[in-house]
């Protein structure tokens, strides 16, 4: 009997053994394989900065940007101040070259923008003012209002999701003073018109 109790003993202790060894082989598969298999390693997101600014920062100030001046009447038509540019530009040439030539030959880079300062000016003085009046499926009633009215109006003709509708719009008007009169009159029909806007 005491040889059975040592041999009893003997497979207890290989029984752990074994059992030590299995656990740490499955710990050694469970960290190691994943390191094997995968390409990259993991990165870490990069750290988020949080700045929160203290009670004895200086307040903030939106930069205000600079006012354009208002826009000049033109006193001559865009196709003669063009010409008149041709000229002045055909009229330098023929200066003497003199130690100022240099700062001379900046300054046409202003008189560019003065040109093209001009040109949008004279596309302003002949752009058409319309004001959007609505869309509607039915049309009619509204068209009726603005002939009655005596206002002068278009409409487009729009398909959307739910069908088509009809972009009613009052215009074209010459100037803006005359649309703005037009957005009070169709105000006063009972009509929500938008903004005045320039006809594209």
């Amino acid at each position: 009997m005491a040889e059975q109790q040592q041999d009893v003993d003997t497979l207890k202790r290989r029984g752990r053994r074994r059992l030590v060894g299995a656990v740490a082989l499955v710990l050694l598969a469970v960290i190691v394989l994943p390191m094997v298999f995968d390409p990259e390693p993991r990165r870490s997101a990069p750290p988020v900065s949080v700045r929160i600014p203290g009670e004895d920062d200086s307040a903030f100030k939106p930069k205000v940007p600079p006012k354009a001046p208002a826009p000049k009447a033109l006193e001559k038509p865009a196709p003669e101040a063009i010409a008149e540019e041709k000229k002045a530009g055909e009229a330098k040439p023929e200066q003497k070259k003199t130690p100022e030539a240099k700062p001379a030959a900046r300054k046409p880079e202003p008189k560019a923008t003065e040109a093209e300062r001009a040109r949008a000016e004279a596309a302003l003085a002949n752009a058409e003012f319309m004001i959007p009046v609505g869309a509607f499926a039915n049309p009619d009633p509204v068209i009726a209002k603005l002939a009655q009215a005596k206002l002068r109006y278009y409409t487009e003709t729009v398909v959307t999701a739910k069908g088509t509708v009809t972009r009613v719009r009052a215009g074209p008007f010459a100037t803006k003073a005359e649309a703005e009169k037009a957005l009070g009159t169709l105000k006063e029909l009972g009509l929500k018109p938008g903004n005045v806007s320039v006809k594209s």
